[in-house]
């Protein structure tokens, strides 16, 4: 009898499909239809406007003409066309010009948010006559690095497919030229996909196709319509393999909420091992390859071993460690797989291998076999209403630059005429357009308005635009245009606006008394020199008449020369007295008897509130509450006069080594300002007190709610009340390994922490992290050197090892902090394992996930409730965080694109239940 078991946590980190014909059978379920609805197939190089039905496949074809505006269209040589060659493959379009040509697909054909198939077809033909091979160059998708094309042979023709999820409303595939051949391509296809299809896809993570094979005998190849999804399958040959091919007539069937949905015409053949009991399959990535890879089993039964003593159970391993804790009994002619969210640890050499159980009577058996990798997607893309204003833009106005693709990334094909600006993991921004001799016709369009980044906006002729919104430059040169144009009044609703030169145009009306009025206040530089038919007194006027030139007399020629010359000298005088007091007041500016700083200094002054030490006092109700004591002296809470919690630090007369720590904080403090970094209140410079003020963070610190009261009898974690959730974890590290990549690119020059540890991670109410006390963090004064000797701090557990050994710092030293800051996260116990000798906490899970269990290691105050993927791939950055060696750790921006993927697993599993049917023992 079948049981269908809704799970919350899965069993292991992998799935298993057991679909039981009998229970299929009773749910009346059906094959997908093979009616291609949403399918889009592109022939490039064919004529534009053309179409045709491909008589093999019945898929209609169209021309690549509106997807692209560049290239050179081509057919292959008559020597190379043959009656075998699709008519797809005739004809390509070739780009000589230009290092990145892309073509773009929108809507209504993509769909923000929806999951697709896309696949890139490539066949020489020596089309050229120069026998060109071999040759080779990149493929992106969007932004991101795809693969790299290599064309060997002028007959073979080549195909690269990806499974990905589009985050904006169109997808762009594009050409890159690496110098080592002319890009060209012959074919695009895009197919969509059901979301819960491939899961593996997600927005922040693509599936790139390594192979997709078909075991047994049948075809070459298998696609649409045996299968709907139009994948390709490829034959593997099994006479190398000492394999049996086998099959069936029979129907295999899949559930709506199957995962892969493989064509019934795949799963209906197989391969069993000849005079053994295992399958392997083996495969070697290319040399310095670091590419993750993900495969997926097709497996299903398809002899009927009803009424008969045979069985078939087997086991599945990878690279030599049980991959599937379940024992595996294949579903009679109903489509079973074996899939992980979580990557294969990396080897030079990859393996899956079925192994039969010593007491099943037949050898394991396989359908099909998919492995993908993964695209990196290290590049942000930009803001998505700034790819839709520029692209309105190049529409609109016919631009003939070379603008392909995103407009800011990556910063290696920024567009021409543009800055952009790129903060962190966040969207670049367009903060510079400039179009100038671009040849330009007609009105401004108001979609440069979109552009809600835009600082500068240069030399665009015709009419002035109806509305911006962030613009704080605004500069229009001379146009030489025929026709007067008048000033929009909407221009005054631009906050930002800084500056509106208007000079030298052909500007007629009056000037709008909004504009007048900002210019009178000092808000707007306002420059309208040489409009000889602009008014500006902001009522309604005729045309002014060009003033004539009136003579000045030689009295006051003189005058006017001498004046300049005064204020000259006067303002030399000025400047040399203000230079000496200044020299002598920083001279004086720390006291050498107790180092403190005296009011004399600027550096915090200009950015902060200074308090009295009276009004500490009265802030902290005289020192009544303590919240914390370390080295440098204790924390009070306060409140501010308007009720503001602070908590204020208070530097102890005794620390000679907390006076400099407390400096350092107080000027690092000045200057970061990020939201998940504890920031400065206010400060007290007094000569026998020094404070500093802080926000008030009411969740105490991470390790507080991570150990609290240790009970020796839950293994040295936390006995608190309330755990936090896998779900608040994740986004604690989240918010603390920004505030991370903050200080590391964010800063100039970036600042290493030096004191990454969960005692330094606070807590506000909504339990959003933020990182404190930078009293050890260190700058680095170049950014080209990439460590620097220092005398090694820190607290022991979370020390880099290597900068401990050298005395090398870098950035990578509060990585590795970091990562086990992520273990603590994943196990909830502190750095050195209690119960241990000395044990480190990153060779305790190392030494318990060998054995290919995470449950072994993960905080059991999380009773089974999370996400087992999302705590895999957690797992798997902390460790890669904490490798021994700084140069293989990844840097903060890598971490928080890939903890931001675990949340979406998490969310994932909050949001969905999956249904497994297993066979019952």
């Amino acid at each position: 009898m079948a049981i269908a078991n809704r799970k919350k946590k899965m069993d292991s980190r992998f799935w298993w499909s057991f679909l039981l014909a009998f229970a299929m059978a009773s749910a009346g379920v059906r094959s997908q239809s093979t009616e291609a609805l949403g399918f889009l197939s592109i022939d490039c190089g064919i004529e534009p406007s053309s179409s045709y039905v491909d008589p093999l496949t019945n898929i209609s074809y169209v021309s690549d003409a509106g997807f692209i505006d560049t290239g050179v269209n081509h057919n292959i040589s008559v020597a190379y066309v043959g009656d075998f060659k699709a008519p797809r493959f005739r004809t390509l379009r070739a780009f000589p010009n230009g290092t990145r040509n892309c073509y773009t697909i929108g809507s209504p054909v993509v769909v923000r948010g929806s999951k697709y198939l896309l696949r890139a077809w490539f066949y020489y033909g020596n089309y050229d006559g120069l026998n060109s091979q071999p040759q080779s160059f990149d493929l992106h998708l969007g932004v991101n690095y795809w693969d790299r094309v290599n064309v060997t042979t002028a007959e073979s023709f080549y195909w690269t497919e990806t499974i990905t999820v589009a985050t904006g409303g169109y997808l762009s595939a594009c050409l890159v030229n690496t110098g080592t051949g002319t890009p060209f391509i012959s074919g695009i296809d895009l197919r969509p996909l059901k979301d819960r299809l491939y899961p593996a896809a997600n927005e922040s993570r693509s599936l790139v196709l390594f192979g997709r094979w078909n075991m047994g005998e049948e075809s070459d190849y298998i696609r649409y319509p045996d299968d709907p999804l139009d994948r390709v399958w490829l034959l593997l040959d099994s006479t190398q393999m000492n394999w049996k091919d086998v099959s069936t007539d029979s129907a295999v069937e899949n559930l709506s909420e199957d995962f892969f949905q493989a064509p019934s015409v795949v799963m209906q053949t197989a391969v069993t091992p000849i005079n053994s009991s295992s399958i392997v399959i083996t495969w070697h990535p290319s040399p310095g390859d670091v590419n993750q890879f993900f495969p997926i089993l097709h497996i299903s039964e398809i002899a009927d071993l009803s009424g008969t003593d045979q069985s078939r159970q087997f086991n599945i391993y990878a690279n030599g460690l049980r991959w599937l804790p379940e024992i595996v009994t294949p579903p009679y002619l109903y489509s079973g797989f074996v899939y992980s969210l979580v990557p294969l640890l990396s080897s030079p050499t990859y393996n899956i291998s079925l192994e039969a159980l010593s007491n099943s009577t037949l050898p394991p058996i396989l359908n099909a076999f998919e492995l993908y990798t993964t695209m990196s997607n290290t590049s942000v893309p930009s803001d998505a209403g700034d790819v839709d204003a520029m692209t309105t833009i190049k529409e609109r106005y016919r631009i003939q630059r070379n603008w392909m693709g995103d407009p800011c990334s990556p910063n290696a094909f920024v567009w021409d005429g543009l800055n952009c600006t790129y903060i962190l993991s966040n969207s670049p921004r367009v903060t510079t357009l400039n179009l100038s001799s671009s040849g330009l016709t007609g009105e401004i369009t108001k979609f440069v308005a979109s552009l809600s980044a835009l600082q500068y906006f240069l030399e665009l002729p015709g009419s002035m635009p109806g509305h911006f919104r962030a613009m704080q430059a605004f500069v229009a040169k001379p146009c030489y245009i025929l026709e007067p144009w008048p000033i929009p009044s909407v221009l005054a609703n631009l906050s930002s606006l800084k500056l509106l030169d208007l000079t030298s145009n052909q500007l007629n009306g009056s000037v709008p008394s909004s504009l007048l009025e900002m210019s009178q206040n000092g808000l707007l530089t306002l420059r309208l020199d040489g409009n000889p038919h602009l008014c500006n007194n902001g009522t309604s006027c005729n045309v002014m008449p060009v003033p004539k030139k009136k003579k000045i007399s030689p009295p006051v020629v003189m005058i006017l020369s001498i004046v300049p010359v005064l204020i000259l000298l006067a303002l030399i005088a000025i400047v040399w007295r203000v230079r000496k007091t200044l020299g002598s007041s920083i001279a004086n500016s720390v006291d050498p008897q107790n180092g403190f700083l005296k009011q004399t200094d600027n550096a915090l002054q200009l950015e902060n509130r200074q308090f009295t030490y009276t009004e500490l006092e009265n802030i902290t109700n005289n020192f009544q509450k303590i919240l914390g004591e370390g080295g440098f002296g204790s924390v009070f809470y306060g409140r501010l006069e308007d009720g503001t919690q602070v908590a204020v630090k208070m530097l102890s007369q005794s620390s000679s080594q907390g006076t400099k720590e407390f400096l350092a904080e107080a000027r690092h403090l000045t200057k970061v300002h990020h939201r998940n970094l504890v920031s400065l209140v206010g400060y007290c410079n007094e000569v026998k007190h020094l404070g500093l003020v802080y926000e008030f963070m009411s969740q105490g610190t991470l390790q507080d709610h991570l150990r609290g009261i240790t009970d020796q009898q839950n293994n040295g974690r936390a006995n608190n009340a309330r755990a936090l959730s896998w779900r608040q974890r994740l986004h604690m590290a989240i918010d603390a390994a920004q505030g991370l990549e903050y200080l590391q690119k964010g800063c100039k020059p970036p600042l290493v922490h030096r004191d990454v540890k969960s005692g330094n991670i606070l807590l506000s109410e909504t339990l959003e992290a933020k990182i404190a006390d930078f009293g050890l963090s260190k700058a680095f004064l170049s950014e080209v050197n990439s460590h620097i000797s220092t005398v090694v701090v820190g607290t022991p557990g979370y020390l880099d090892p290597e900068y401990y050994n050298t005395s090398q710092l870098s950035e990578k030293s509060d990585v590795y902090s970091y990562g086990v800051v992520l273990l603590e996260l994943v196990t909830g116990l502190p750095p050195i394992v209690p119960g241990t000798k000395n044990v480190h906490l990153v060779q305790w899970v190392l030494q318990r996930l060998d054995r290919g269990n995470i449950e072994d290691v993960v905080d059991p105050r999380l009773e089974g409730e999370y996400d087992i993927n999302s705590v895999w791939k957690c797992a798997d950055i902390a460790l890669k965080c904490t490798t021994q060696r700084s140069q293989q750790r990844p840097n903060m921006t890598e971490v928080v694109m890939q903890l931001k993927e675990s949340l979406e697993l998490e969310n994932f599993h909050y949001t969905n239940t999956v249904t497994c049917r297993e066979n019952p023992d």
